[in-house]
């Protein structure tokens, strides 16, 4: 048994050297983009290059044990990525004066939450493709019934494989991908799977939230696909609702869950970066209204 968890780790260990978060360097307007349940920074790499293009400092970090393979003992709670997620955003705001933070399907409940719990260093939210439930139509009736799922040594017994077109309505980029990790002796399927046990804490993670949402007071844009194959349109709305701040929402027509790097990327970047040059001007302003004015001199006339 001893054996086992050695290698289980040392595979983990591979797994993580394998791969990167994304780094840019920039002004001092920070954006930090946390990636989708199973998934990688890669997902939000033309995102985030496009913020670094306009001059943000961009943090885009890998969370160990919410990317697949990175957690094949399947020992981390959802606590252990919120950490993570604090851990560079208090390193993104120690050169940054302002920080928004954002994230792809279960990276945006993340992104709520850190909204929730910093409200006045979060300066707003992007949410593509938001998830409170999996209830896309490419997703089986049948996982409804993990709701009954409640203990992590049930949850262990199952896992999920991902089923076409994988989050992704634009063939070509599917077929890149695809051909891309057959390059690497793997599957999308595989890729994308998701263990038992990472669904469970997403769930909870989700519950947390749910109850929370209405503390969420940032201005926060949510961009979500009307045939979204993963999380249906009901997850936006009901954020939309919930949440206390003032909320921008862009119902999408041509692409799938997988936002950032579908059909209509370029519209997303845009309206992201728009409303993010608002919500920095916005705050920027308030700031300086806040700050305390400079009394004048008093002038003393001396006469004789």
């Amino acid at each position: 048994m001893l054996v086992s968890a050695n290698k289980a780790m040392k595979n983990n260990t591979n797994k993580l050297a394998l791969l990167g978060g994304l780094s840019y360097d920039g002004g001092r307007v920070g954006v930090l983009l946390i990636h989708s349940l199973g998934g990688t920074p890669l997902e939000l790499k033309y995102i985030a290059q496009g913020f670094a293009r306009e001059g943000y400092s961009v943090e885009c970090p890998i969370l160990p044990g919410m990317t697949n393979g990175t957690d094949v003992l399947s020992l981390a709670r959802w606590q252990d990525w919120y950490a993570e997620v604090e851990r560079v955003f208090d390193e993104l705001s120690a050169k940054c004066d302002t920080v928004l933070v954002g994230g792809l399907s279960a990276g945006a409940i993340l992104s709520l939450k850190l909204a929730k719990e910093r409200p006045e260093e979060v300066a707003g939210v992007l949410a593509f493709a938001p998830t409170l439930w999996p209830n896309g139509w490419a997703v089986p009736w049948t996982f409804n019934f993990y709701r009954l799922v409640h203990t992590r040594w049930f949850a262990r017994l199952f896992r999920f494989n991902q089923r076409a077109p994988y989050g992704v309505k634009d063939e070509r980029i599917r077929k890149f991908m695809s051909d891309a990790f057959k390059a690497e002796n793997r599957t999308i399927e595989e890729v994308y799977a998701r263990p038992g046990v990472m669904v469970l804490e997403f769930c909870r993670l989700v519950r947390h939230m749910t109850r929370h949402l209405r503390d969420v007071a940032a201005s926060t844009l949510i961009v979500h696909p009307r045939e979204d194959d993963q999380s249906s349109l009901k997850n936006a709305l009901k954020l939309q609702h919930d949440l206390a701040g003032p909320v921008e929402a862009i119902v999408l027509d041509d692409s799938y869950h997988m936002v950032t790097l579908d059909r209509q990327r370029d519209l997303v970047l845009d309206r992201a970066l728009d409303f993010s040059a608002r919500t920095v001007a916005r705050v920027e302003a308030g700031r300086k209204t806040a700050a305390p004015k400079r009394r004048s001199a008093e002038v003393v006339e001396i006469s004789g």
